[in-house]
């Protein structure tokens, strides 16, 4: 018996295009960690900007459970994208990126542009962003499955999102 047809289509320009316009109307996403106690699943939700190099960046407490999370572990998936407001949730293109988080210290030289464009793309956060409890962590891409909607799906690496 023939091995069934893959149902990921060949990265084409299209693909790369609005995987970018997900990731460059990204406000937050859902993360998912490895719970570090029990090694399962963890899901949250984040605040999501772009790092000046583009990588995608969120600014963290490490009381919450996913800074410890990504502490011991630092693989992670973003979840990018949201539902429309209409028609089928399933239907709307979504992005989940794989990626590796890297904590920026306070006295890395990156620190100070990505501080500058994360708090132009979130103001709100001006307001603890300086907090000794707050960092910032980069999630250096190592590839993503698009998901462009019925029928159109996509294996990407971090070249084809401009991340490599």
């Amino acid at each position: 018996m023939p091995e069934p047809a893959s149902p990921i289509r060949p990265t084409d320009d299209e693909a790369r295009a609005l995987a970018q316009r997900l990731l460059d109307a990204a406000r937050f996403a859902a993360l998912a960690t490895l719970h570090p106690e029990t090694g399962a699943p963890y899901v949250s939700r984040i605040a999501l900007g772009r790092a000046p190099s583009g990588a995608p960046v969120t600014l963290v407490s490490t009381l919450a459970l996913h800074t410890t999370a990504l502490r011991a572990d630092p693989r992670a998936a973003l979840l990018i994208g949201e539902p429309g407001p209409r028609g089928d949730p399933l239907t709307h293109p979504r992005l989940t990126l794989n990626a590796r988080a890297r904590f920026v210290a306070r006295d890395d030289p990156a620190h100070a542009a990505i501080r500058e464009k994360y708090l132009a793309e979130h103001p709100k956060s001006k307001l603890y962003a300086d907090f000794a409890d707050f960092g910032f962590v980069l999630f250096e891409a190592e590839g993503a499955a698009l998901n462009g909607g019925f029928g159109k799906a996509y294996a990407l690496s971090a070249e084809d999102l401009g991340l490599g």
